[in-house]
């Protein structure tokens, strides 16, 4: 086996070199799973847990795990795409985690563990943050976004960049999730050609299959939510203002937020507590309640969902426009029953009053395209290396309609045409009118208003319905996987026509929606919810790598030996 190594990765070329021998040398499945009768966890099933162990009883080290990780990426992103780069710093970031380990000082659960994030949260280091953009290609940033410096903190090695939907899918009508110029189309793993949905689907990938503990995406209207739910995974859309958005290529300061997609809810958990708090960079933060974070692990409780008022509104379940998602309603009827089998109250029929207004309503675009107008130049602004001086959305434009690699006119850029028609920016009374009447049929009238009319805890929703209501008031959601089309599913393409958007063993989730903040409260639900189904484990990609821990830590040692 043979890999071209891009540009990007040529500061690795000696790690690449040893890998894809090691790569080369794996049989098609990987039978040796221990060394002298120690088992070592699978990386597409170890949990932060699992890692913990291995790191604290030596049986591996960051090193390794970097090392593995990478050999994981390359087996598969020639086929999926969904790493646009790595990081060339990530081997001595390791090394030097691994030493502070050996003296004692380990900066928490995530210390020395790799992690993925999307190619638009900024890092200060030899990596480019581009949202998928030859017109941000080279550009540098003047220091780490707050989330990056909050993982650094943590300990974690950020090991690479996701590729996305250029501009967090804010381009274009005519395009597919998953596409960006710079890193070309992502693939799901699921099935073949499956849509990986947008726009955090190279992190959704990448966490699904194993190529880093877990991975940051970001959401301003269901981008961690979906592409969580295709691939497999628990997905955490935090309140707007619990994690910061400084540095982050923006689309809307109101509904722009940052969150992990992990394998488990625990595994989340994990994450969030990382990157949750306040931050001098965000006023957002400022808003958060509580002067400590919660503990998101220990929320953890298999006996959560007991004696909570759950409420399902079922106006937003609509079959009319995607007879497609059947299944999936059907498959969430039956989990309610899970839900009442672990002492949960379901109060049925708790619907959005406001669902129809907003539907026929165009107020939720006229606010994402102020906000842009009005929130891209602040981030081009801070850059401190800007080489193809773009400093607005009429350059970026500009730039778009004239690079080739930037598919243009095949993809349009009608959105940003739409958003700089019309004629003013978050600060303009337009935009203020359009905000209070997306926040009241989406809060009062909406999420809220339910939770509080039916004095509710939480709301449960199939995930394909739930993400646009809380988006529009920047309330929480936790999707945990539920199940997959079935073997006789009719495969249909997406609207643009080069991916498989529902096929068989493409899976789907379930959502708990809550307050502002109430990120502790719905991690418990979803855990119990999870933990009395596991229905990750029952859903098979189609395609995984086979290199393993083990392997790296084997071939180690029979260098160590030599």
């Amino acid at each position: 086996m043979s890999f071209a190594l891009p540009r990007r990765f040529k500061g690795l070329l000696p790690v690449f070199m040893y890998l894809s021998t090691l790569i080369a040398a794996q049989s098609c499945l990987n039978t040796s799973t221990a060394i002298n009768g120690t088992a070592f966890p699978p990386l597409i099933e170890a949990t932060t847990e699992d890692l913990v162990r291995g790191l604290e009883s030596g049986l591996f080290t960051s090193v390794d795990l970097v090392q593995a990780y990478t050999a994981r990426i390359l087996e598969v992103n020639s086929s999926l795409h969904m790493v646009t780069q790595l990081n060339p710093d990530a081997i001595s970031i390791a090394a030097q985690l691994d030493s502070q380990r050996a003296r004692g000082n380990v900066f928490g659960p995530l210390h020395g563990i790799p992690i993925l994030i999307k190619n638009n949260i900024a890092t200060a280091d030899g990596m480019d943050n581009t949202a998928g953009s030859y017109s941000l290609a080279g550009a540098k940033v003047p220091r780490d976004s707050t989330i990056a410096a909050k993982l650094r903190k943590a300990g974690a090695v950020i090991l690479g960049k996701t590729n996305l939907s250029q501009w967090a899918n804010y381009r274009s009508f005519n395009t597919s999730n998953g596409w960006s110029a710079i890193a070309g189309q992502t693939f799901g793993a699921y099935y073949p050609g499956q849509d990986p949905s947008g726009s955090s689907s190279g992190s959704g990938v990448s966490s699904s299959l194993g190529l880093a503990l877990a991975a940051l995406g970001t959401e301003t209207d269901g981008s961690i939510l979906s592409p969580s739910e295709v691939n497999n995974l628990v997905g955490i859309k935090p309140t707007v203002g619990l994690t910061a958005r400084d540095l982050v290529i923006p689309i809307s300061e109101h509904q722009d937020t940052i969150g992990p997609m992990a394998r488990t809810v625990k595994d989340a958990a994990y994450l969030l507590a990382a990157i949750a708090g306040k931050s001098p960079y965000d006023n957002y933060t400022d808003a958060i309640p509580f002067d400590n974070i919660p503990d998101y692990v220990a929320a953890c409780n298999f006996s959560a969902l007991s004696g909570k008022r759950i409420g399902v509104p079922r106006n937003l379940l609509d079959l009319s426009h995607d007879s497609t998602a059947a299944p999936i309603v059907t498959a969430f009827n039956t989990a309610l029953d899970v839900l009442r089998s672990a002492g949960a109250v379901i109060i049925d029929n708790t619907n959005f009053t406001g669902y129809d207004a907003l539907n026929k309503g165009n107020y939720s675009n006229i606010v994402l395209e102020a906000d842009f107008v009005s929130d891209l130049p602040k981030y081009l602004s801070q850059l401190s290396y800007n080489p193809n001086q773009v400093y607005n959305l009429d350059d970026v434009l500009n730039f778009t309609q004239t690079f080739p690699l930037e598919d243009w006119p095949e993809r349009d850029t009608l959105v940003w045409e739409s958003a700089l028609e019309l004629g003013f920016d978050n600060t303009s009374p337009e935009f203020w009118s359009n905000y209070t009447m997306n926040t009241y049929l989406a809060g009062p009238l909406g999420v809220t208003g339910a939770l509080a009319n039916y004095s509710l805890d939480a709301l449960v929703l199939p995930t394909e319905f739930s993400p646009n209501f809380p988006a529009l008031i920047g309330t929480p959601v936790v999707t945990v996987p539920l199940g997959a089309y079935p073997v006789d599913t009719k495969v249909k393409l997406n609207t643009f026509g080069n991916l498989n958007a529902t096929a068989p063993n493409i899976p789907f989730g379930f959502s708990f929606l809550g307050p502002h903040f109430s990120e502790e409260l719905l991690i418990g639900l979803a855990y119990a919810f999870e933990q009395r189904t596991l229905v990750r484990n029952s859903i098979t990609p189609y395609i995984e790598p086979t290199v393993e821990l083990v392997d790296v830590v084997n071939a180690r040692l029979r260098r160590a030996s030599v």
